[in-house]
């Protein structure tokens, strides 16, 4: 009698523990809370869509400025972000002190200088304002962009921050208007032009190469924009899986269908943005 209460005990104990196994491998879904600024998040929805099978769910975390995301990303608000150049995440993680990395290379948005009274760059009057982003490497990439078009002159050292007083050969004497990056489209009314950020530019209602006046004939590699993560996390499994299911070709043909020409993905590796 012992002996066959002691085996129904075990085969039991055998079908309970069953049960919990069964239990924790229903539990594949991982759930990761991505950070982005602005909202347009076609890209992260078609990606999100592949990463569903895979097991990941997507949350999409939207920000109106470029600050928080870093922030809620480092305070572990977000598992990971996708907003910003290499160039911006660089001298912002410096400036705070935050242990973030970047995994995987995402697109290019070209920057461009609109206006509203001007057909081309060529055009901008002696002494013509142009409101151009108010953060350091945000305004040196709008500097960098006002050299390309032949308005102003930088020094061959410049280091990509931007200050009015690196400008050392100003012909027009234009006079540059540092404003909050989010407000660049609304200022045109009152400037000459206004140099906006891709994303911003997309909010406002504008396609970045058919409607600016001037934009980036050739993005140079800080302004590829990444997927960051915190640096303990840099070897996640599945936020892994997510920059490479993010970099496969399906993506890669829908930006380019999608955008046009605006964005562009750029899918290359660590090494080549200096990581």
């Amino acid at each position: 009698m012992k002996k066959i209460l002691l085996a129904l005990l075990i085969l039991a104990a055998a079908v309970t523990g069953a049960g919990c196994s069964n239990s924790t491998s229903g539990e594949e879904t991982k759930k990761v809370k991505i950070g982005v600024s602005g909202s347009d998040n076609r890209i992260w929805d078609f990606v999100s869509e592949k990463a569903e099978k895979e097991g990941i769910e997507v949350e999409i975390v939207r920000f109106s400025d470029y600050v928080q995301p870093n922030i809620a990303l480092a305070e572990g608000e977000l598992d990971a972000n996708a907003f910003q150049t290499i160039s911006y995440f660089n001298a912002f993680k410096k400036e705070h002190d935050l242990d973030l990395v970047p995994i995987a290379t995402t697109v290019i948005a070209p920057m461009g200088i609109y206006s509203d009274k001007y057909k081309s760059a060529d055009e901008i009057p002696e002494g013509g304002k142009i409101a151009v982003p108010n953060e350091a490497t945000n305004m040196g990439r709008a500097l960098l962009l006002l050299q390309e078009a032949g308005l102003i002159t930088l020094p061959e050292d410049f280091d990509g921050n931007g200050a009015v007083d690196k400008i050392v050969d100003n012909p027009k004497n234009l006079e540059i208007v540092p404003v909050v990056a989010g407000q660049t489209p609304r200022v045109l009314p009152d400037v000459a032009a206004s140099i906006i950020n891709n994303g911003i530019a997309v909010d406002a209602g504008f396609n970045p190469t058919e409607d600016s006046i001037f934009h980036e004939s050739e993005t140079a590699t800080p302004y590829i924009n990444i997927i960051a993560v915190r640096a303990e996390d840099k070897d996640n499994e599945t936020l892994q899986k997510l920059g490479e299911l993010y970099q496969q070709d399906d993506v890669k043909e829908f930006i380019e269908k999608e955008y046009k020409g605006s964005t562009i993905p750029t899918f290359v590796p660590l090494s080549e943005i200096g990581e």
